[in-house]
Formats: structure tokens, C-alpha cells, sequence
């Protein structure tokens, strides 16, 4: 048994892999697609109103969070107040 690799073997499985290499790259668009539409099936987007609750909910966390760990003056805790109230 040798262990060297015969040109001859390697060239017989040349064209089989240029055509391989050609057709992914035609085709690149569609396959693309085709991944994204199986993302999408795996792991739909969110809804703008999705999106939006989320967000709001973050901020209202981001919030509290600052008012609990503040250490600060009480002015500092006021405005925290405020700003929240407008979110």
C-alpha cells in the first residue's frame, strides 16, 4: 500500500468538482433564499409591535435597575423618576 496520491485518480474526480464549484456559484442567489427561508421557518421575526413591547420592557428594567442600584443623591433619583415616567 502506498500512501502518495496518484494524479490519476485525482484528475478523475476534476471535473466532478469544477462542475460542483460552477453550479454553487450559478446558482449562490437561490441558495441563499433557501437558507434564509429555513432560518425564518426555524426562528420567525418578531412583529413591529413585537419589537416595540420588547423594547419598552427593556427600558422599563434598564430603569428600575438604575433606581435600585443608585447610590446617588436624591436628585439624581428624581430624575430617574422623571425619565421614567416619559418612557
Amino acid at each position: 500500500m502506498s500512501t502518495y496520491i496518484n494524479i490519476i485518480e485525482v484528475a478523475q474526480y476534476l471535473p466532478l468538482v469544477i462542475l460542483a464549484l460552477a453550479l454553487a456559484f450559478v446558482f449562490k442567489p437561490l441558495l441563499r433564499g433557501i437558507v434564509r427561508a429555513a432560518v425564518l421557518v426555524v426562528k420567525p421575526k418578531l412583529s413591529k409591535e413585537e419589537r416595540l413591547q420588547r423594547r419598552l420592557m427593556h427600558d422599563t428594567m434598564m430603569f428600575k435597575r438604575m433606581l435600585n442600584s443608585s447610590e446617588g443623591s436624591p436628585s439624581h433619583v428624581a430624575e430617574l423618576r422623571a425619565m421614567a415616567c416619559r418612557a
